[in-house]
């Protein structure tokens, strides 16, 4: 598989200068990526294999790096990291590239970010795919408060906290800009009601690890809404069910199905 990292782009919204990637089939329906929490577009989705599978199956794919993650912007001013800004660089981008709508597929915290998109610009997303992240979306998913501060802790011996310790571990393996993450994790968790969730109509399918204790269970979340459904990925936990082969092949199924109706 190959999944050495494809050439990044830019543009510029609302004064952050962000970085994307367009590749697949240029000629086929667009995909938009929006990764994790602390992740990036390579790392969520070249190295895991998605790339290469929804373009290998014809899909034009697209995918930011958040502002704060991976090669675009990093401010350190938590105010710029709700979810609704964020949702907005992702549809400045389909502006950037011309698209006037496109699949969209979030995981974790771009789940959260996919969701916002759908109701606040919904003209623009054809269907929506939240990975890890299920009933969390409105119930919430515990208390983050101390990934700021592992964060920020001098060194990751002295974080205690065993989630703190675990997204401490992950932004040095990714040689991430911790306080920017700092500011990010302060403010991009803002819930949705089940009445927002209901009106989010357009196709969802919504994935996550069976093992993931993060996420909360998919099935609530999908009876929430009008045209949702739900996927257990077996025996995967919050960071491995999102290369899951099970997971890949529902979506690429769930597409098949939109493009059909």
């Amino acid at each position: 598989m190959n999944i050495d990292p494809p050439p990044f782009s830019r543009f510029t919204h609302e004064g952050l200068e962000l970085a994307f990637f367009d590749e697949g089939d240029p000629s086929g329906d667009p995909v938009l990526l929006i990764h994790g929490f602390a992740s990036s577009a390579n790392v969520n989705w070249v190295f895991p294999g998605w790339l290469k599978t929804l373009g290998d199956a014809g899909y034009r794919v697209i995918a930011l790096d958040n502002r704060g993650h991976g090669a675009s912007a990093k401010p350190h001013d938590p105010a710029l990291y709700t979810p609704p800004l964020m949702a907005g660089d992702a549809a400045a981008l389909l502006d950037h590239l011309a698209i006037p709508e496109a699949h969209v597929f979030g995981y974790s915290m771009g789940a959260r970010i996919t969701a916002f998109m759908a109701l606040t610009h919904p003209h623009r997303v054809r269907s929506v795919v939240f990975g890890g992240l299920g009933i969390g979306m409105v119930e919430g998913v515990g208390d983050w408060d101390p990934i700021a501060d592992a964060l920020l802790a001098p060194s990751l011996d002295d974080v205690t906290h065993t989630r703190g310790r675990m997204f401490r571990a992950f932004a040095e393996q990714t040689k991430s800009d911790r306080q920017a993450l700092a500011a990010c994790i302060m403010t991009s968790r803002d819930l949705l009601t089940e009445a927002d969730m209901a009106r989010i109509d357009m196709p969802a399918l919504i994935g996550v690890g069976t093992k993931d204790d993060i996420a909360g269970a998919p099935q609530p979340l999908a009876a929430l809404m009008p045209d949702a459904r739900a996927l257990d990925i077996p025996g995967r936990d919050h960071m491995l069910a999102v290369g899951d082969k099970v997971f890949k092949r529902a979506v690429l199924d769930f597409y098949a199905e939109i493009e059909g109706r």
